[in-house]
């Protein structure tokens, strides 16, 4: 058994499909980016501190804790999770017709330390119109995600090419969790 520090639906149900058990932990970590600071470096920051933060709550011995951050970057910029239904549109046009960085960053706490995984992805859009976009946003799916998107959702439709990892576009690159699990003794599957 391990504690998710998450409370994504996905990467709930992404645990489940490779059959790892788990409790959940809910936290409050600060995820504003530095100024200036680069996609890699951010969510690796962030990933890592979710992962301490719930060693801080939950401090049990032989007991692994699992966290993940997952953003997306255009012209190296990180793009955050959409403010409102016009930020949505406005995420949107930036990603429409263009290809993107999907960086899920693992961070697994085990015995006191803090390992990394690192996933990135690229996804392309096909060009989204304008009644497209102001469909989608209104649909209120992509509100609470990073990029302004569920690839597993309604926006499945806009992706003309993934390069990489599909669940890790999702918010949890299952390989990676498999392999960093299995470092730390946890059985998969």
């Amino acid at each position: 058994m391990i504690y998710l520090a998450s409370s994504s639906p996905r990467r709930a149900e992404l645990l489940h499909q490779i059959g790892v058990d788990f409790k959940v932990l809910k936290l409050d970590v600060d995820e504003v980016p530095f100024k200036l600071e680069a996609p890699e470096p951010y969510v690796r920051r962030v990933a890592k501190a979710k992962a301490d933060a719930a060693g801080q709550v939950v401090d049990v011995e032989g007991i692994a804790i699992l966290a993940a951050d997952t953003i997306i970057s255009i012209d190296n910029e990180i793009v955050g999770k959409p403010r409102n239904h016009i930020h949505c549109k406005y995420i949107l046009s930036k990603l429409s017709g263009r290809t993107h960085s999907v960086l899920t960053c693992l961070a697994l706490r085990f015995e006191g330390q803090t390992h990394l995984d690192l996933s990135v992805n690229q996804v392309s859009f096909r060009v989204i119109d304008e009644a497209e976009m102001d469909a989608y946003c209104s649909s209120k799916e992509p509100l609470d995600k990073a990029g302004a998107y569920a690839i597993q959702g309604k926006a499945a439709i806009f992706v003309k090419k993934l390069e990489g990892s599909y669940s890790s576009v999702m918010g949890l690159p299952l390989f990676e969790t498999a392999k960093i699990l299995k470092q730390a003794g946890i059985t998969v599957l």
